[in-house]
This record gives C-alpha cells, sequence and structure tokens, in this order.
C-alpha cells in the first residue's frame, strides 16, 4: 500500500494543535466568540464530566508593550485571541488540546500521568531506513487533510464580524506553512496601507519559545497520520559546513541539471507546491495568504548575496553566542546588543553580539544561504529543509538553557513588542500556549537531543527525582522535627550532666564499694542518648 493512501486509513480523528479548530470554524462559535468543543470520551464541552478541563474566559496579559506597533485594534493578531474568541478549554493537570482530549507535551497514557522523554537525532545518523521513512513522513504530510484544523480566508472584519465565516481545508504539512505565514505577515490597514514592522514568531523574545512550540506540534501531527508515537524530528547540525550537505537527492533534494533554483526531478520534493510566497500581492489586494499552490519550491544554496552571508556558522560563532549571558536586551528586537536571542537569531554579529541588520547570521545566515523559498520569512516553511534547521537552532537554546539556568523571570514580562511578553498567548496556536511556558528545558517538554545526552547523569537523576520531589514536600516538616529534637536532646543533655555532676559529689563519701577492682573495667556504659 502506498504512504499516500495509508495517510487516509492511519489518520487519527483525535484533537490536534494547530490554528482555527474545525469544530470552531463556523457562524455560531465565532458569533458567541466560544471555542470550546466536546472531547469525544465523554461528550462534555472540554471534558469537564471527566475532570479533564472547563470552558472559561481567556485571561489576557494587561503587561504594557513596547513602542515598534503605534496602533490599536486594527490587527486580528492584537491580544490573541480574543478577536475570534473569549472563551476557550481551560484544561487541568496533564491534559491539554482544544478540547483537553490530548495529552501535555511530555506525558502520555490514557490518563496522562506517564512521563516520555524522546530523542532527536543528528540526520546523518539515521540509518538509511530511518531516513528513508522521515522522507516518506514528510510526503504523506503534504498529500493527508487536517482533520481538525482550517485555516482563515479572510480577516475577522472580512467575515462580517464572524457572520459569514471564510475557512478553507489544507494538508497537514501545509498548515504549518500557512501559521507561519500568518504569525509573520504584514498588517493590513486598509487601502494599500500595511504596517510591516510586526511579527508575532519573529525579530523579539518569543522567537526560541514560539519555534519550540512550532516544531513540537508538528512533530505531533506526524506522529498521528503515521501512527508512529515515537516519531521525532531530526535535526541538521551545519556548524562548520562547506556547502548543503542535505541538498542531495538521498536527502533533501539535489539540484536540478539545468535549472540552478530547481530541485532535481529525482527527489519528490520537486513535485512539492508552495503557498503564501506573495506578500506584496497579499497586502495589495488587502487579503490574506489562501493556500492556493504557487509553483515549486525555490532553493539555489552557495549563490546568494556574499556580501550579506560569506558562508555557513561555524563552530566558533555557535560557542560565542552560547556564552552571553542575557537572554535579551535593550528595546528587545532586532537592535538589541548582547542579546543572546538576538545574536542566535542573526540579527546581531556572532562575534561581538553587536547588531548588524545589514549581514545575516546563525539562524537567518541558514535562510539566506539557501537563496530561494527559505529566504523569504513568510514563506520560509515552504522547504523541507526548514524543520532540520530549526530543530538545530532549537538545540542551541536548549544549550543555552542548560549552562546558563535562567528563572523564568528572566524572559521579559514587559515592554517587549507586541505579541512577545512573557504572559502573551502565542499566535495563531489553539489551544493556548504562553511564550513564557516554553523557556524551560526540553527534558521538562518530554524530548531531548542526541547530542546533548548524559546518560549516567541522566539515569542518576531520574532515580533520585522521586525521592527529591517528596523531600521537597515534606521539607519544612523535616526542618521542624530536627529544630524539635535539637532542642529536647540539648535539655535531656543537660538534665542527665547534672545529675552525674551531683552523683560524683556524694558517691565516695556515702556509698560503699560495691564491686571488686577486677570486676571494675569490665563494665560496660551505654549512652542515655
Amino acid at each position: 500500500m502506498s504512504l499516500f493512501a495509508m495517510g487516509f486509513l492511519l489518520v487519527i480523528l483525535q484533537p490536534s494543535t494547530g490554528q482555527f479548530p474545525r469544530a470552531c470554524a463556523n457562524t455560531q462559535s465565532l458569533l458567541k466568540k466560544e471555542c470550546c468543543p466536546p472531547w469525544d470520551g465523554d461528550g462534555s464541552p472540554c471534558g469537564e464530566l471527566s475532570r479533564r478541563g472547563s470552558c472559561q474566559n481567556i485571561l489576557l496579559s494587561q503587561a504594557p508593550l513596547g513602542p515598534q506597533f503605534p496602533f490599536s485594534g486594527v490587527d486580528d493578531r492584537e491580544d490573541w485571541p480574543s478577536v475570534f474568541y473569549n472563551r476557550t478549554c481551560k484544561c487541568e493537570g496533564n491534559f491539554m488540546g482544544f478540547n483537553c482530549g490530548e495529552c501535555k507535551f511530555g506525558f502520555s497514557g490514557l490518563n496522562c500521568t506517564e512521563r516520555q522523554l524522546r530523542t532527536r537525532r543528528n540526520i546523518f545518523q539515521l540509518t538509511t531506513s530511518e531516513k528513508d521513512k522521515f522522507l516518506a513522513y514528510l510526503n504523506l504530510a503534504k498529500n493527508t487533510p487536517s482533520q481538525n484544523y482550517v485555516i482563515a480566508t479572510g480577516t475577522y472584519t472580512q467575515m462580517n464580524n464572524g457572520s459569514n465565516p471564510m475557512f478553507r481545508n489544507i494538508n497537514v504539512y501545509d498548515l504549518f506553512v500557512w501559521m507561519h505565514y500568518y504569525a509573520s505577515r504584514d498588517t493590513l490597514l486598509g487601502g494599500s496601507n500595511v504596517w510591516r514592522d510586526i511579527d508575532f514568531a519573529h525579530e523579539a523574545p518569543g522567537f526560541l519559545p514560539w519555534h519550540r512550540v512550532f516544531l513540537l506540534i508538528w512533530e505531533r501531527e506526524i506522529q498521528k497520520i503515521t501512527g508512529d508515537e515515537k516519531f521525532t524530528i531530526p535535526y541538521w547540525d551545519w556548524r562548520d559546513a562547506e556547502d548543503c550537505v542535505v541538498c542531495t537527492d538521498e536527502y533533501m533534494g539535489g539540484r536540478h541539471p539545468t535549472n540552478p533554483n530547481l530541485l532535481s526531478p529525482a527527489s519528490f520534493f520537486s513535485s512539492w507546491q508552495v503557498i503564501c510566497t506573495r506578500s506584496e500581492e497579499y497586502n495589495s489586494q488587502q487579503a490574506l495568504c489562501n493556500a492556493t499552490s504557487e509553483g515549486p519550491i525555490l532553493r539555489n544554496p552557495g549563490n546568494n548575496d556574499k556580501s550579506r552571508t560569506p558562508r555557513l556558522p561555524s563552530s566558533a560563532e555557535v560557542e560565542f553566542c552560547l556564552s552571553l549571558t542575557q537572554y535579551e536586551s535593550g528595546s528587545m528586537d532586532k537592535m538589541a546588543n548582547y542579546s543572546f536571542r538576538n545574536t542566535l537569531e542573526g540579527f546581531a554579529d556572532p562575534q561581538t553580539a553587536i547588531s548588524n541588520i545589514s549581514q545575516s547570521g546563525l539562524h537567518n545566515a541558514l535562510h539566506i544561504y539557501m537563496n530561494g523559498s527559505m529566504s523569504q520569512v513568510q514563506g520560509s516553511a515552504n522547504d523541507p529543509i526548514f524543520v532540520l534547521h530549526h530543530a538545530f537552532v532549537d538545540s542551541i537554546f536548549e544549550r543555552w538553557l542548560r549552562r546558563h539556568r535562567p528563572m523564568l523571570e528572566v524572559y521579559p514580562a514587559a515592554n517587549a513588542p507586541i505579541g512577545h511578553n512573557r504572559e502573551n498567548y502565542m499566535v495563531p496556536f489553539i489551544p493556548l500556549y504562553r511564550n513564557g511556558e516554553f523557556f524551560k528545558s526540553s527534558r521538562e517538554l518530554g524530548y531531548d537531543y542526541e547530542y546533548l545526552q548524559e546518560p549516567a547523569l541522566d539515569s542518576f537523576q531520574e532515580f533520585l527525582t522521586p525521592y527529591l520531589e517528596q523531600a521537597r514536600q515534606i521539607w519544612a516538616w523535616l526542618v521542624g522535627a530536627a529544630v524539635i529534637g535539637g532542642i529536647v536532646t540539648a535539655v535531656l543533655t543537660g538534665l542527665i550532666l547534672a545529675c552525674r555532676k551531683k552523683r560524683r559529689g556524694t558517691a565516695s563519701e556515702i556509698q560503699p564499694l560495691l564491686i571488686e577492682s577486677e570486676d571494675y573495667n569490665n563494665i560496660s556504659y551505654q549512652s542515655n542518648f
């Protein structure tokens, strides 16, 4: 059976994580501003009868934003998702999903109580069968309709404030391309006017947490449509690479023999059609990308502007970036200096950490180097190299988190560009995730990277974890018991010493000698404690 056919047989009709839930993309839900679908397990909204969650008002962050976006009430993404919905499912415990029908990242099982830890591996460490399976999964996602999600083809105003819903179906892979477009698109101001200095997924503190969530939900969707619960995204370690070593027909598609901007016809990626790449056309029409096919993937690696990106990033540049102690700084945008985020994203020089938007370093360098579909922000996820690249960028983020062990408070709570404060919900995900929720170790989210693993330490930590957790819960009682025990011991010691002193003072005067001298040394004395 072909993988394309398998896709339709293996699709699991359970909640997923993405954009507009199909169950809420209707007039009733939009007019009511409520997205609380029933959970199939008990038929109640948000699985409330099974205590999985309940339908509640959305609590929006009131923290002030930075000055980069000087408007209010002109963009559907402001205070996400309140323009469309102000009530959604709030899940309890380890449950998650738009109807609380899933487990949080890092948990599995019927009641989401089983911890799990999966490992993302270097694509060149995969066996031939593992690599071929990964490529087949990508192609399956490109040809499998999303069962639970649809995309918006018009703004809320164009939908007549919800009375005329404008949504359409989309395949699983393109759903994620569209979400990346939607988060980074320009604001439509009416007429031919747009505001370009806005991005809910880039150029600000949320860049790394946003893409972390993006990859996690992409990974989960692949697990669902394939039935392969152990699937993880591989990464491409591009440090010190002299060229695009994944750009071969064996991996992500080689170069076309006659047209250097296209992929080799020997790769099935050459037949893929891209979406959401014509931003100027959408802006002029004051329209959203509607996922219409716009041509083949373009890629011409290495034939980019060398004055902007002379080469792929080096190990030394990554190490320098990791040495930066500040996650964010200054204006918290692409002009930030000495910011780990801005340096890793590529707007600051990877050798000085000083902002230089005329150059593209680290993360940005890869996009520019590919010289094609991946080089334009809104449509960059069309190229499947995108997921390999961002998995490695996420691993660098993970290395920084493990090295510096920042508190949550290190992530900015206020004055970041719109959508990037710690408590802001990420655009355009439903169910809702806050930026700060993913500013923590990947192992807490159920995954690790092969080259970051420390087996002996991990196993020892896993052994100690339950005992440390129990100790944490009763530490106050332990301290109290120790203090009381110390006081009692001190009192008893004082009393005993006093009694002994009194005995010594009278024994030689009034007590007879009860034992013979040869037996004296055979008496054993026991402590009173």
